[in-house]
């Protein structure tokens, strides 16, 4: 049976939203130490201090699709001394790996919002790199009761 030119494109079409949603080769929930193995490429192995970074999140999210997130670091933000690079982890998501900030000394203040989903409930993460090589992290847990990602 020969398909015509248009139930190719949907064909087609149809198999480019399945990979892009997620629907194909991905796992329900990230492999175990996917987020500490995203951690150890990030710090370089580093162990990060705690400290300097406050990672804000509600305790309860009563949905999560869409769960308001946010950090503040204390930095000086000077061409010597600034935050370089803040990556968000959801490490219950079935792709940990949230999202990653880029700051100068211009930028003046090391902070940011955003909002995002969490398939469970978990304990946040976020990863800070200084100018300087230094790292430091914080956690925060989330409660969620109605999972994001089809949980």
């Amino acid at each position: 049976m020969e398909l015509t030119r248009r139930e190719a494109l949907l064909v087609a079409a149809g198999g480019a939203v399945a990979v892009m949603a997620g629907a194909i080769g991905l796992p329900a929930f990230a492999a175990e130490g996917e987020a500490q193995k995203l951690i150890d490429e990030f710090t370089g192995g580093a162990t990060p201090e705690s400290g300097k970074i406050s990672l804000s999140a509600p305790e309860i999210a009563e949905n999560g699709n869409t769960v308001p997130v946010g950090f503040e670091i204390d930095s000086p933000m000077t061409a010597d001394d600034h935050i370089e690079t803040v990556m968000l982890l959801a490490p219950a998501n079935p792709r940990p790996g949230v999202a990653t900030f880029h700051f100068t000394a211009l930028s003046g203040k090391a902070a940011a919002s955003t909002r995002m989903r969490l398939a469970k409930t978990q304990d946040l993460v976020a990863v800070a790199k200084t100018s300087k090589g230094a790292f430091y992290m914080d956690t925060k847990p989330v409660k969620v009761t109605i999972g994001g990602c089809g949980g």
